[in-house]
């Protein structure tokens, strides 16, 4: 009871934002549900003056029901489908992750950006929207990256698809542009927002979401081993009670519930269950996905962000540019583009 009177006003305004998104996603499908979300929830919010009574419920929906939406989503996919993307896309992962922790240093010792600043970014741009570092780190650092790293995430989400259709990737198959997608974009909202997009410009069902969101969370669960060290001797750099890494926070559970779903779908396709039995729980996962951009969108304060410094708003540039080139870069050299 609790938990509905303190969220059901942000829960709600997401709602009344998600369904009009998603009824002009199926009239313009060239745009797509979760850009339409995101930029409604980017307006409506700088229209509203005192979001503190809404933003539990908005936080909810950004950090849970996009959780909810991914794994879903592992209903309808075989676990050999995962197995195989993962070690195809595994190449392409490394090398824009030791790309951006590059550009982060480099720039760091360049611009003199704050080390902590540079380390969320450079690592959040590669990995995951900073969230598994973040657990070691000052709110004031978190907000100021996070905000950096989440503008570059919807640029990506809007203008990605119109650069795959200029650089020619496949219409007929969502495979290129899902591995570009999970690849190239470090947030799962966004990956979800850009694929789903490419799904709805050309018909595709749900074959570059599917394709996309498992790269994105192999690139995820390969990075952990590279999260943990990096919080681990932040921790012992500074020697602080308060600083302690908590591994609840860092591991991403949701990505082990996706996994079940699919070993669940799997076992379930070998009996001769009918895949179309797990569409409606997909298309559950698409409506998810538009819900949990509207509270991206609520979230996103572009003025905001660009009175945060121009040094940190140069330094994600960067990196985003960097990952972006690598991953192109690596897909033509591995024939998958």
């Amino acid at each position: 009871m609790n938990f509905i009177k303190k969220n059901w006003k942000g829960v709600l305004l997401c709602l009344m934002i998600a369904i009009p998104s998603w009824i002009l996603g199926k009239i313009f499908p060239i745009v797509g549900g979760p850009v339409f979300a995101i930029l409604l929830g980017m307006v409506i919010t700088l229209l509203v003056s005192d979001k503190s009574a809404l933003q539990s419920g908005i936080t909810f929906v950004s950090k849970k029901i996009l959780q909810y939406a991914v794994i879903l989503l592992g209903f309808g996919m075989n676990l050999s489908v995962i197995l195989q993307t993962g070690k195809q896309s595994l190449p392409i992962i490394l090398a824009t992750i030791t790309t951006s922790l590059v550009v982060a240093w480099v720039l760091h010792k360049i611009l003199h950006v704050p080390g902590k600043i540079s380390t969320l970014i450079g690592v959040g741009s590669s990995i995951c929207g900073g969230s598994a570092i973040a657990a070691t780190a000052d709110d004031e650092e978190v907000a100021q990256s996070i905000s950096v790293i989440f503008f570059f995430n919807m640029l990506a989400a809007l203008f990605f698809p119109m650069l795959g259709t200029v650089l020619g990737f496949s219409q007929t198959s969502g495979e290129a542009f899902g591995i570009f997608a999970g690849t190239a974009v470090n947030d799962t909202s966004s990956v979800t927002a850009a694929a789903s997009t490419w799904d709805s410009m050309y018909n595709l069902g749900s074959a570059t979401l599917d394709k996309a969101v498992t790269v994105k969370l192999t690139r995820t669960l390969a990075i952990i081993p590279i999260t943990l060290v990096l919080a681990f001797l932040r921790t012992r750099m500074e020697q602080t009670d308060h600083n302690k890494v908590d591994f609840k926070k860092i591991f991403p559970m949701f990505i082990l519930y996706f996994i079940i779903a699919s070993i669940i779908t799997t076992i379930a396709v070998n009996f001769g269950v009918p895949a179309a039995v797990f569409n409606p729980l997909k298309t559950l996962s698409k409506f998810f996905i538009v819900l949990a951009m509207s509270a991206i969108g609520l979230n996103t304060n572009i003025v905001k962000l660009v009175k945060t410094g121009a040094k940190p708003l140069l330094l994600g540039f960067s990196c985003w540019i960097g990952i972006t080139c690598m991953s192109l870069l690596m897909q033509h050299v591995l024939g998958l583009w």
